[in-house]
Formats: C-alpha cells, structure tokens, sequence
C-alpha cells in the first residue's frame, strides 16, 4: 500500500512520526487503497494535540473544535489540503450533526470506534516502511463481501450524525455494495432524523450518489429507505399518475419514467443528471384530460422549470447551477422535426447556450429511453439530423450579432445619430432579419436596409 501513496504525503505523516507522536492514515483513502481505487483525501490521526501539529507545518490552519489542522500540499501541481486530525472521542450529539463534547483520545482504537461504517474504521500505520492494518471492526472483511456496515449500535451512529444516512446509501452506490440487514432497518427507522441537517450536505451528498456509476440504484435506495421525501418531495408526486396513450411509447408513471430516464442518461455530470431526474417533475401538477378523456400535461416544461428553481434554490445550488438546471428542464421539449429552419436551429443555440446544447440532448436520450424506447433507437433519426445541424451551426461558432457587416459606429454614421439605445435597437433589427437569410449580411445591403428601417419608424 505503501507504494499508492504520493512522496509529498509520506512525508507529512513522517514529520508528525519524526517528532515522536504517534500517526494513521484513516478513512476514505485507506478504504480505497485496500479496494485498489483512486484516492481523493489523504486524511490522517494523530496523537499530537491540535497545537503540537500546527508548530510542525507552514501555512497550516486550525479554526475548529473538532482537532482538525489543514496542510496545504501541491498533489500533481494542484493544491490540496491534507487533514490530520488528534485522538478523539465524541459524546452528546444534541442536533443529530455535532458533538457537544469533543475529548482527546489516547489510542487509535478509541479514535475509530467514533467513525460510521467499518468499512472507513480501517487505519494504517507505516514504520520503517512497514506496513500494518488496524481493524478492529473487521472492515476488510466487509470490504471483501461488499457490504455497508454501521460501527456499533447503527440507531446510535445515525442519531449521532443524521447525514451519515446519505452517506450509507452514497457508499453502496459508489462502490456497488449492500446495505447490511441491521444497519438498512434502522436507517428506514431514522430517516426523518435527515430533516435536521443542512440542505447544503444534502445537496453534496446527493451530487456525489448521482456521480456514481450507478444513480438510478442510489435514487431508487433513497426512496426505498423513505429519504427521498426529506430531499425532492415533489419527485414522488409522480408515483401513480399515469401517462399512457394509445400509441405512445410512455408506459411508467411519472415518478418511474423520471427514475428511468436518469438511469439512461449518457451524460457523467451531476447537474445534467439532477435535471434529468426532475425533467417532468410538472407533470402531475398540470395533468388533466383532453377531449376524448386521455392524459394530456399541457405547459408541464413551463411548471418544472418553476419547480426546479424553487428545488434548486432550497438546496442551495450555485446560481451558475440552477440557471442550468431550470433551463434544461424548460426547454427539453425542444422541436427535432426536419422541416425547421436553419435560423431556428441558431435561436435554439441560442436559448439553451452553446456549452448546453449537447447536455439537453443527452436529457432527450434519457428520456427517450425513460419512455419505454428499446437503446438501440435512443437517437430517432429526426433527433439525428437535427444533432448534424446543430454541429454545422457551432462550427466555428454560432451566428452573433457581432457577426454583422456593420456595426454601431456603421449606423451612428450613416444616420447621422449620436450613441444611444436606438443604435443597439436598430442592430437587433437587422440581425433578425439577416438571421433568416444570411445572404444579407453584406455592408451595402444592412447600410441601404438600416436606412429604411429608421423611416418607418
């Protein structure tokens, strides 16, 4: 293992050894060392008090009361921040997050009987690089049949801190393990505890699971362990409402064609995942009948977009992260249909941005196949075309205004004007205009044309 771990790593835990305390690497990146995955966070424990290691490293910080000290270090040319944490023990968690008594420990075992799952109460010791495991929970054993395990009484772990929910279900999505039997019963038994913690844990939680390689499962374990409802409520407003049609391909209630579509969605990125889970998040709200008494969801795009952003802002996504969200969702049901123009492939380009285009096509796919469709016709040959017509329209770069022959200073010239609000009106104008038929977009004809736009006016 010793081998996994990077030099700049090694040697801060053989600074704190040197200067005589005793250190562990624990956690996450002994977990993943043993499952021979990649390692994010070098965490480290310590016998050294917060204030022993602090004297030991440069541009270190210590600004919690849970023994934690921060050590900047470059991984790969990119700034990282390694934590190492002293002994401890924690008592009374009155908010179902953190401990209202944090006291020193004396021992690594005392140190990992405070932790969640076995499976991360793993620590190892390095001595002339010498390597041995300590386990007293049988983590590795876990970690060989693939299950998620609570350290102790799983009631006490989940009451001590109510996000570790998540976390049980984050982990056996991520690494495709099960839940154990004892552990699940009384995360179902505690799930109404996750109202007690901060939306924004949530929200990171519910990234992390959606980044898996298994979403679908990690969203199906959430409602199954009755979490979802504490995180998208609106979501289960779908189970039961039906969408079928004759000759339509829906054939799943909302709640599981939204499910379906995330599990089929091509895209990796979180947030196109999120939006993918909610895409028809409206439709039960606006689901009614038409004239021969069959499901309709007239405007359901309209209201999920309104719905995203009431979802998206109570889980505090960044603005950049909403907005992308709430436009997805707004606009997926965007026309594939052969017989549109070239101009309106650009104003789509333009509505959904250039750096989404190709996010909102992979929500199409998902939910293509969220539908019912069989793979191998994800992409209808309309869906297609219209994706070669979208990659000519990017190529170089989408039709802009500054593509105009002329400019402002052309107009303000021509007119006889001064700078004003006008000037950008009238380029409006002739970019409308030449959008349709960019065989127009010459100087003498926008100059000639700019002209009689003003006289009309």
């Amino acid at each position: 293992m010793i081998n996994a771990i990077p030099p700049e790593i090694l040697s801060i835990y053989e600074t704190l050894q040197t200067a005589g305390f005793s250190v562990y690497f624990v956690g996450g990146c002994v977990r993943n060392m043993l499952l021979k995955r990649e390692v994010n966070d070098w965490d480290m424990t310590t016998s050294a008090t917060p204030q022993e290691t602090v004297k030991l490293f440069q541009d270190c910080f210590y600004n919690n009361t849970f023994g934690t000290v921060g050590v900047p270090v470059f991984l790969q040319e990119k700034k990282r921040v390694i934590e190492i944490t002293t002994f401890r023990t924690e008592q009374h968690y009155a908010d179902n997050r953190h401990p209202q008594n944090v006291r020193w420990g004396t021992s690594i075992e005392e140190d990992l009987e405070r932790r969640d799952f076995t499976i991360n109460a793993i620590a190892l010791h390095i001595q002339n690089r010498e390597e041995k495991l300590i386990d007293p929970f049988h983590g590795q054993k876990d970690l060989e049949n693939k299950i998620i395990r609570s350290v102790g009484n799983p009631n006490k772990r989940f009451k001590e801190d109510a996000l570790r929910l998540m976390r049980a279900i984050r982990f056996a999505t991520a690494l495709s393990f099960t839940i154990e039997e004892n552990t699940w019963k009384a995360l179902q038994e505690d799930a109404k505890l996750l109202q007690n913690i901060s939306t924004e844990r949530i929200r990171e939680e519910l990234l992390k699971i959606l980044a898996s390689d298994y979403p679908y499962e990690g969203i199906m374990m959430l409602r199954n362990a009755n979490l979802l409802q504490s995180i998208i409520p609106e979501l289960l407003e779908g189970i039961g409402i039906s969408q079928e049609r004759p000759g339509r391909h829906h054939t799943e209630d909302v709640f599981t064609h939204n499910v379906l579509s995330l599990k089929f969605c091509p895209s990796k990125d979180p947030i196109v995942r999120f939006a993918t889970l909610i895409h028809d998040i409206g439709k039960p709200r606006v689901a009614s009948s038409d004239t021969n008494g069959l499901v309709i969801f007239y405007n359901h795009e309209v209201i999920g977009a309104q719905f995203a952003y009431e979802i998206t802002n109570r889980l505090h996504f960044s603005k950049k992260d909403r907005e992308k969200i709430v436009k997805l969702i707004r606009w997926h049901m965007f026309s594939v249909d052969e017989h549109i123009t070239d101009a309106a492939v650009r104003r789509f380009i333009r509505r959904i941005g250039v750096d989404t285009v190709k996010d909102i096509i992979d929500l199409r796919i998902g939910d293509r196949l969220g539908s019912g469709i069989p793979e191998e016709r994800a992409e209808s040959w309309r869906l297609k075309l219209f994706k070669d017509r979208v990659e000519k329209e990017l190529q170089p770069a989408p039709f802009s205004i500054n593509d105009l022959a002329i400019d402002g200073n052309d107009v303000m010239k021509e007119l006889n004007m001064k700078p004003g609000r006008r000037i950008g009106e009238l380029l409006q104008k002739l970019f409308e205009e030449v959008d349709e038929d960019m065989s127009k977009n010459t100087k003498a004809y926008l100059l000639q044309r700019v002209k009689e736009i003003e006289v009309t006016q």
